[in-house]
């Protein structure tokens, strides 16, 4: 339970940070500040409840940990549990704040929600949203293994790993908006309507399918040192 607890918080963090900025202050920090917000969302996140339960924050870090063998699938059933718990819980705290401006609509303003296609940012096709997506978790989680590895700096695991989700935004927002994180897609998009639901799959299984590649080349051996015990 205090596993799930801090889960649900640290993802909490993550959604109320990343897609806040965006809702909410958008227009003035741009694309670099909304990077920078989630970015330093894991970073908060890390330092803060990490010594609990390692800070996934994520279902694809947990599915990556999982086959790299450093968790087991039934403890990932909770951990992703809990995780789209706090993102929900965070949407819904960012769309009642956004509310109370007399002009907003989801529809107008939107809630940080992924999308792909017409109409959605870049309007970058689903191919593009799909390479995108799967390759940017391969990254994001290969670079969470590595620095969370046996062998590595400890106290700064949670800075790499913040700058990295930083970066991987600021390529990719105008593509996706960027996931790397079903439960991240998961709240906004629960409240944003049809469209978004109908799009959901692909930030659902993207980043699931890159996680797990990620936590596969691990275990091979291929992407971690010789000294390092998963």
């Amino acid at each position: 339970m205090k596993k799930m607890t801090a889960e649900a918080f640290g993802t909490f963090i993550l959604v109320f940070f990343g897609c806040g900025s965006a809702v909410l202050m958008g227009d003035q920090i741009g694309m670099l500040g909304i990077s920078l917000a989630f970015g330093l969302s894991i970073v908060a996140a890390a330092y803060s409840i990490g010594a609990i339960s390692g800070a996934h924050l994520n279902p694809a870090v947990s599915l990556g940990m999982v086959m790299a063998g450093r968790m087991q699938m039934k403890e990932f059933k909770f951990y992703a549990l809990a995780q789209i718990i706090g993102a929900t819980i965070a949407a819904l705290v960012i769309l009642i704040i956004a509310q109370g401006k007399a002009d907003y609509t989801i529809a107008g303003n939107g809630l940080g929600q992924n999308g792909f296609g017409a109409g959605y940012l870049g309007e970058y096709g689903v191919f593009s949203a799909l390479v995108f997506e799967i390759v940017a978790t391969f990254v994001f989680v290969t670079v969470i293994l590595g620095a969370t590895a046996k062998n590595a700096p400890a106290m700064m695991a949670g800075l790499v790993i913040g700058l990295t989700l930083a970066a991987i935004h600021m390529v990719g927002i105008n593509v996706t908006g960027v996931s790397v994180n079903p439960a991240r897609s998961f709240g906004p998009a629960l409240f944003s309507g049809s469209h978004s639901l109908a799009q959901l799959w692909l930030f659902i299984v993207a980043p699931l399918v890159g996680g797990a590649l990620a936590g596969v080349v691990y275990k091979m051996g291929l992407m971690r040192s010789e000294d390092d015990i998963a």
